[in-house]
């Protein structure tokens, strides 16, 4: 059984929603897939409803997993860049299968009137 920070998986599927599962895990890879490197507060224009801290949490956690890079820039005042790694790249074409899954089932399933939370528009103007 794979074991990833003392917590022991079944199997792969709960290890992998493990580490891209939650709101906001996906959304920042995503954007960094998206639209490549970004710094911290690219990131969060991007994703208005998510807080700080929440964001610091959401990277370091995927920093952690070795799917996001962190440079940090030894410049005044600091600089500091995230985009994904080799590994946090193979997820993107996963995110494309969940964007339009997400998007046949709104169109087959819900009313008319029925807005997600997030679009295609809103995805491609920021990357």
């Amino acid at each position: 059984m794979p074991n990833l920070n003392d917590k022991i998986f079944n199997c792969e599927k709960e290890l992998t929603l493990s580490i891209i599962g939650g709101k906001w895990k996906m959304l920042v890879l995503w954007h960094l897939g998206k639209g490549g490197t970004k710094r911290f507060g690219e990131l969060k224009k991007l994703m208005p409803g998510i807080t700080q801290r929440m964001l610091v949490n959401q990277l370091r956690e995927l920093e952690d997993h070795l799917i996001v890079h962190r440079e940090v820039y030894p410049v005044v005042p600091p600089k500091v860049e995230y985009s994904l790694t080799d590994q946090g790249r193979t997820l993107i074409p996963i995110l494309d299968s969940m964007y339009e899954w997400g998007k046949d089932y709104i169109k087959n399933n819900l009313d008319e009137h029925a807005q997600p939370e997030c679009t295609e528009k809103s995805y491609e103007s920021n990357g």
